[in-house]
């Protein structure tokens, strides 16, 4: 009897023992990271999940809203085991770094920022030309918007000479502008006080008084500007059609570009330069993935027209303009077939 309960409270230890195994395993089972990298790796093997990044610019820009779209409303609606998302980030220039040091997948830019920096020139003269990056469509025009406070007594590109001027995020694309833009009229920044600043902190220096001008490179109609509108009366400065001859004789991506009076309810329309905005991707992703991002975008472009203005110029027709750089083969298989 006492060898047949020994052996009853051995079993009743072991199923115990049993018990308290699986319940310690669980919760990495569940959330655990090694438990989520073996699924990962697994659904990799069988075709599974492709993560995507989309690097976008600021939130009060255009970039943001449209990056958002393509990830969520295009990429994902539309294309199976797909898990793409799209960030903020300092636009054009730090987008191609992001692309070159595979931080990101894809990504927003300005077309003549994607071209500095395949030839090496520019602001990427020190670094050479870079590669791991090709386009694969221009989208929209990209307007260079000078924008104070109506009362600021600044009416021209010389005005600016002496003031506190935002010219766009350190190394951005609207920095460049906003350089070359300042050099054709001979003033360098030793004749201002630069900021360096986001579109929306820009805007919002504007409205305090801690600045007196703010560059501001993206689609119309932009969500910076429209904020600071709402509260504060505003003027755009224009550029002569001579001085954007001039700029676009030396740069030659820039046109010349009208924003219309009912654009921001100002008092009549800015004649200024405008660029185009393009999706680049990296060069190592797989050909038949971007084929098939390439044909969910122009195939469900109102998308990108719900998410922002400037998404209704993002058209078939128009997505080779300007592009200056090599296309991704996936992206130019879908072009050729159409």
């Amino acid at each position: 009897m006492k060898k047949l309960s020994f052996l009853m409270m051995l079993a009743l230890m072991l199923v115990l023992a049993a018990c308290g195994g699986a319940d310690e395993a669980e919760p990495e089972a569940e959330g655990g990271a090694d438990a989520g990298e073996t699924e990962d790796a697994g659904e990799a093997e069988a075709g599974g999940f492709t993560d995507i990044t989309i690097m976008t610019g600021g939130e009060q820009g255009t970039y943001f809203p449209l990056g958002a779209a393509l990830a969520n409303n295009i990429i994902n609606a539309n294309i199976e085991n797909v898990d793409a998302a799209s960030f903020s980030s300092g636009a054009s220039v730090v987008n191609i770094n992001g692309i070159v040091d595979g931080d990101a997948d894809l990504a927003l830019v300005q077309n003549d920022i994607a071209y500095y920096a395949s030839q090496g020139i520019q602001m990427f003269e020190d670094d050479g030309a870079l590669e791991g990056f090709q386009g694969i469509a221009t989208l929209y025009p990209e307007v260079i918007q000078i924008v104070t406070a109506a009362d600021s007594g600044i009416e021209t590109v010389e005005d600016l000479v002496g003031k506190r001027i935002a010219v766009g995020d350190l190394g951005s694309g609207a920095e460049a502008n906003a350089r070359q833009i300042l050099e054709i009229h001979g003033i360098t920044y030793d004749d201002i006080s630069e900021e360096y600043m986001s579109f929306g902190d820009a805007a919002g220096s504007i409205q305090d008084g801690n600045i007196d001008a703010a560059f501001i490179t993206a689609g119309l109609p932009t969500g910076a500007v429209e904020a600071l509108k709402a509260t504060k009366d505003i003027n755009l400065v224009s550029i002569s059609s001579e001085k954007i001859a001039e700029l676009a004789a030396e740069y030659p991506y820039y046109t010349e570009h009208t924003v219309s009076a009912d654009t921001y309810g100002t008092d009549g329309d800015t004649t200024t330069a405008a660029v185009l905005a393009m999706l680049v991707v990296s060069t190592d992703m797989d050909e038949d993935l971007v084929y098939e991002i390439t044909k969910a975008m122009f195939e469900n472009t109102e998308q990108f027209s719900n998410a922002h203005q400037q998404g209704t110029n993002i058209t078939l027709d128009t997505a080779q303009d300007g592009m200056p750089i090599d296309v991704h083969p996936g992206a130019q298989r879908y072009f050729d077939e159409q």
